[in-house]
């Protein structure tokens, strides 16, 4: 199983750094993001007040396609997906309703779904994306660093994006410049250009 290869946390109060360690670790652990968080580098200052995180995720997920769970049969009369895996069932069938139509899509079992032939190109559906798991690793992310955060630290500049993920919290307004100022070095530091 894939660890956090590095977690590293300043601070100028060494008991507030050895905390502010252990919560980020048993965060990243109880919501299981220790498997996608390749880096996380934080610096915490109580007294300007400020709180930045930024890392690097392992990999992004990549986003289920039918053909990932499903095998696409084109007929003269009607085009036929036979369902080998009902986990993104419920998903697929609301994206057929919307791009197709309630009316064009039949399910006469749970492991069938029919479409009119013409309707749709084999490709076309057997591309068609219907979960994009990164969707809620990012949320899950940001929520991470929001638990990680000072309490009372509501103001706040988020980003994640190509597997590159910041958090700046203060109590305070943020600069216009933080992200140059206090971001990007970190960033420097683990090697990765933001």
């Amino acid at each position: 199983m894939p660890q956090l290869k590095q977690l590293v946390v300043e601070s100028p109060d060494e008991v507030g750094r050895e905390a502010y360690e252990r919560i980020a670790a048993d965060v990243l652990q109880d919501l299981d993001l220790v498997k996608v968080v390749e880096y996380l580098h934080i610096y915490v200052d109580p007294k300007v007040p400020i709180f930045v995180a930024a890392g690097r995720l392992r990999h992004m997920p990549r986003a289920i396609r039918v053909n990932d769970f499903a095998n696409v049969n084109i007929g003269e009369k009607m085009t036929v997906l036979d369902i080998a895996d009902e986990t993104y069932l419920a998903p697929l069938l609301r994206k057929l309703w919307v791009r197709y139509g309630k009316e064009n899509v039949d399910q006469p079992d749970r492991f069938t779904v029919v479409l009119p032939a013409g309707v749709a190109g084999e490709e076309e559906l057997e591309q068609m994306v219907v979960a994009d798991p990164s969707e809620t690793l990012y949320k899950d992310v940001i929520y991470a660093l929001q638990y990680i955060a000072p309490e009372g630290f509501k103001v706040r500049r988020q980003y994640i994006k190509g597997g590159k993920f910041y958090y700046v919290a203060s109590e305070d307004t943020l600069p216009g410049d933080i992200v140059e100022t206090m971001v990007a070095p970190i960033f420097e530091r683990m090697g990765v250009t933001l």
